[in-house]
């Protein structure tokens, strides 16, 4: 059984004055659509904020970050300085129930940052469960993944949406695990059984499901 349905999108951490290039290529080059742009996700902040731009291809959107720099350097800086330009800082995941693939996580003892956010965007409610990074480091310099669920009854069922709340929420969840030190891995590969071995080539889902 597969816990997935489909990649929601996909955010790319943009370098210091790189993300109007990068929404440039993603819509004139790739054929895509801006549907959301926000400038600063955060202004009252202090210390650091960043720059969402979202861009919708259908079946899936990409996300565009670029750090803000007040008095301290944002987490997206951090990301690119160790990574580069425009590298994936995570991957969105819809699933078919959030609450439910929430406890199967926790049961292969895999480590979530913080509880699910519900927020309301554009086009209805989007809940989202975002996830410690998969290497043991400074949360803002990993990757990590985040698992989503779209009401099937509203139109974000055929939409790809974004919100300032949504972003400022994600940002502020990894703003808190950075002073304390929480640098455990996503995943804890002990609960792997020792004679686990991979399984015989299946057909594709896709295939399978004709």
């Amino acid at each position: 059984m597969t816990w997935l349905l489909k990649v929601d999108h996909i955010t790319y951490a943009c370098a210091q004055g790189m993300i109007e290039k990068w929404a440039w290529f993603h819509i004139e080059v790739e054929g895509g659509k801006l549907i959301k742009r926000i400038d600063d996700i955060d202004p009252h902040n202090p210390n650091s904020s960043m720059k969402l731009w979202c861009i919708d291809y259908g079946s899936f959107g990409i996300a565009l970050i670029e750090g803000i720099d007040r008095k301290e350097k944002s987490q997206v800086t951090l990301f690119t300085e160790l990574h580069q330009d425009h590298s994936i800082q995570h991957v969105a995941y819809e699933t078919k129930n959030l609450e439910q693939f929430q406890e199967r996580l926790r049961k292969y003892n895999c480590n979530i940052l913080g509880e699910p956010i519900t927020k309301t965007d554009a086009w209805g409610i989007i809940k989202q469960l975002f996830c410690r990074g998969y290497s043991p480091t400074n949360p803002a310099k990993t990757t990590f993944a985040e698992y989503v669920q779209r009401p099937k009854n509203s139109m974000s069922d055929s939409k790809v949406t974004f919100s300032q709340q949504a972003g400022k929420g994600f940002y502020n969840q990894i703003e808190t695990a950075i002073p304390q030190n929480k640098y455990q891995p996503f995943t804890d590969f002990s609960v792997m059984p020792e004679n686990w071995e991979a399984p015989k080539i299946s057909e594709p889902l896709s295939v399978a499901h004709k």
